[in-house]
């Protein structure tokens, strides 16, 4: 990528965070660094990052808390956590307050590098012009691809980026199945089980987003995939 990518890191265990920051920086990019999830609140409001990767464990403020607050005014910006814990429900809870990605300590830069990577890959990608994509009506919704936003009635939600591409996959095979694994594969870049999980709180969310118009579900169809039906 030619532009300088500012990433915070926010991470209390300081010989890792000083480890992590100096690659980072060697491979060209801008970080910022805080110690604890209050800085890094006071951080990512002041410098607005373009990817946060962010400790779950940490004191004054835990990792769950900033990202929740920051999901709260930015559905956009892509979110890694770094855990210790491997649990799957501990997992789950970072895909609930909103995380994109996790990486489990101890870990290789490299990996972390990729996945950095791949989930910039969507978000600094130049929008698709909305002649190509254009815009698709889903019953009483008007589904705004380019501009990831979700219309109803007056009302307007902004979608993240792999909310757009979730509910785009799904919409362009409408009242047909969309394989789970050719959807994991498309947006999140392998079929692991933890993917699959993450996956599926997203499929919650998109049901809450369409709720207001009775006709509109996303069932699951059993060891196949969902289906969208309008």
């Amino acid at each position: 990528m030619k532009q300088q990518i500012r990433l915070l890191l926010v991470e209390d265990e300081t010989v890792l965070a000083g480890v992590v920051k100096e690659t980072l920086e060697m491979k060209g990019f801008e970080v910022i660094y805080a110690a604890d999830g209050q800085e890094g609140w006071q951080l990512y409001r002041q410098h607005q990052p373009d990817v946060c990767v962010i400790d779950v464990m940490m004191p004054r403020k835990d990792g769950l808390t900033l990202v929740q607050e920051i999901r709260a005014t930015d559905t956009h910006t892509p979110l890694i956590f770094l855990t210790a814990k491997s649990e799957v429900q501990d997992v789950l809870k970072g895909f609930h307050a909103g995380a994109d990605d996790y990486i489990k300590k101890p870990f290789s830069m490299e990996e972390l590098i990729l996945r950095i990577h791949a989930l910039l890959k969507r978000t600094l990608a130049p929008a698709a012009p909305a002649a190509s994509q254009g815009q698709l009506r889903l019953g009483n919704y008007l589904f705004d691809y380019p501009r990831q936003e979700l219309h109803y009635g007056g009302e307007t939600r902004r979608l993240s980026q792999r909310e757009a591409d979730l509910l785009k996959m799904l919409a362009d095979n409408v009242n047909n199945i969309t394989s789970r694994k050719d959807m994991l594969l498309s947006i999140w870049g392998d079929d692991s089980f933890f993917n699959a999980r993450n996956m599926d709180v997203y499929i919650t969310r998109m049901r809450k987003y369409l709720q207001q118009d009775e006709n509109i579900q996303i069932v699951n169809v059993r060891g196949r995939g969902f289906k969208l039906l309008v």
